[in-house]
């Protein structure tokens, strides 16, 4: 492919893409990636997820018990990857390269692309329909001029920041760290008295299958929809910079919002039925009913900069993943690119297809069982690896990573096949032929006691794990000894 001429970028934007990082640009401490892991998911839309997983048929311990434990594990997925960006400087989906070889990771990075421009088009659109819904409430109008003035922001501020890039970004989380966390925290104050314990503690148990059900959404709806883009960030840090503080402070940094939250949220529709069924249906305005009319504007800017932090974080890594996949382009030209796409599908959801949400989240949802199957083989990948990344031939076919690594590939078909078979999607008729397997495994088929327990995820993530623990040990030892 030729690599297409751009313009000189303006002063101030970042100028790296997918290249390794020098080591004269490398700075910061594991500590650091608190900030960006952080803003990305303090959410109001974590409340929200409580209600999701009572919608499971369990109790409030057995939904609290799988939501901490679903987000931590989810999220500690993220930190082990992020290692991988501190030991070779480059982002999450050129160092995959190590395990797919070099034109065998077309793939995964085509499925990273697609998983991040949609979890950034479903953010903004949230945002543009939450700043609609405040509106609504204080009678200053909602409709069509509210939405294209807060499309138009929140597009600008998410489009600029992937644009200009890491610095940048690394600014604005830290902003939206403090400004979301403290205004969070002011909601909870202000709708605890909504919360009766009594209520909530004789919500009754689940079977174990709905507790499954409820752990695999979590992890689906949190960690596993940012381990494709977990060393994006890490990537900027020296390399004698602490692999345990990575892990940590990126696990933390992201688990600590969303555990708060979603706690929160099954207490608050634990409450109230009417609460829960109303979440169902508008995740973030329905928020707002059980708020004194004077919060409204400040829970605007907590909903909305919280969707934002984000929708940042997918724009950068889905410019780096496009780039990754083969278009030839500056960094911030493939970001811009991405934002005209955002813009787009948002503007097509919010004015001209009310329904295409539930199918759109069905196609990110089934786009999570690749995806998982690729974090399996990242992993295991990751943890065979003794040494750092010989980081020019990530970009050479020719090197000791080679072309296209059949077995990575395979995992990744076969993961996907056998998930998909085992989960189903409610979310759209045309996903309907997914659980193929349910039957033929003795599991009940698509309407059986296992049909919501979406298995196929951590079939996956299992195979992709164990197939390339025991099927590529040599090929990395011999990687590391050239």
């Amino acid at each position: 492919m030729v690599a297409i001429d751009a313009p000189t970028p303006p002063r101030g934007v970042e100028l790296n893409g997918i290249n390794v990082i020098s080591e004269d640009e490398r700075k910061g401490r594991p500590r650091d990636l608190f900030w960006p892991w952080f803003a990305s998911n303090i959410s109001v839309l974590g409340v929200s997820y409580g209600a999701f997983v009572l919608g499971f048929g369990v109790s409030f311990w057995q939904g609290a018990i799988a939501g901490v434990i679903g987000v931590a594990a989810s999220f500690l997925l993220c930190g082990l990857i992020a290692v991988a960006g501190k030991r070779g400087s480059a982002p999450t989906m050129v160092l995959s390269r190590a395990a797919f070889g070099v034109r065998g990771n077309k793939l995964p990075a085509a499925l990273s692309w697609l998983l991040t421009v949609g979890w950034e088009t479903v953010l903004v659109v949230l945002a543009t329909l939450a700043t609609s819904t405040v509106f609504h409430r204080l009678g200053w109008g909602g409709g069509t001029p509210t939405k294209v003035v807060a499309l138009i922001v929140v597009s600008a501020i998410t489009v600029v920041a992937g644009v200009i890039g890491f610095d940048l970004i690394m600014r604005v989380q830290a902003v939206i760290t403090v400004v979301a966390g403290v205004l969070t925290l002011v909601y909870i104050g202000l709708v605890a008295d909504h919360v009766h314990w009594h209520t909530v503690s004789a919500l009754p148990s689940g079977s174990t299958q709905n507790v499954v059900g409820a752990f695999v959404f979590v992890m689906t709806g949190f960690g596993l929809g940012w381990v494709n883009a977990a060393a994006d960030y890490s990537r900027y840090l020296p390399r004698r910079a602490s692999s345990s503080g990575v892990v940590g402070w990126t696990t933390f940094g992201a688990a600590l919002g969303p555990v708060v939250l979603l706690v929160f949220g099954l207490l608050l529709a634990g409450s109230s039925s009417d609460l829960s069924s109303a979440v169902s249906a508008d995740p973030i305005g329905a928020l707002t009913t059980i708020l004194p009319t004077w919060f409204l504007v400040p829970f605007a800017v907590v909903a909305v900069l919280g969707l934002i932090g984000g929708a940042v974080l997918d724009i950068y890594s889905s410019g780096l993943a496009l780039l990754t996949a083969g278009l030839r382009i500056p960094r911030y030209l493939a970001a811009l690119v991405d934002g005209t796409i955002m813009v787009g599908g948002t503007i097509y959801v919010v004015f001209f297809s009310h329904n295409f949400i539930g199918p759109f989240q069905g196609f990110l949802i089934t786009l999570g069982v690749p995806i998982a199957a690729w974090c399996g083989v990242m992993l295991a990948d990751i943890a065979l690896r003794r040494a750092d990344y010989a980081q020019d031939e990530l970009y050479d076919r020719t090197g000791r990573y080679g072309d296209v690594s059949v077995l990575p590939v395979a995992l990744i078909v076969i993961g996907t096949a056998l998930g998909w078979g085992l989960v189903t999607n409610t979310y759209a008729s045309w996903l309907n032929w997914q659980g193929y397997l349910l039957d033929p495994f003795g599991l009940g088929g698509k309407s059986g006691a296992w049909q919501y327990a979406n298995l196929g995820v951590l079939v996956a993530l299992a195979l992709g794990f164990v197939g390339t623990l025991l099927g590529s040990a040599q090929r990395v030892r011999r990687q590391e000894a050239q």
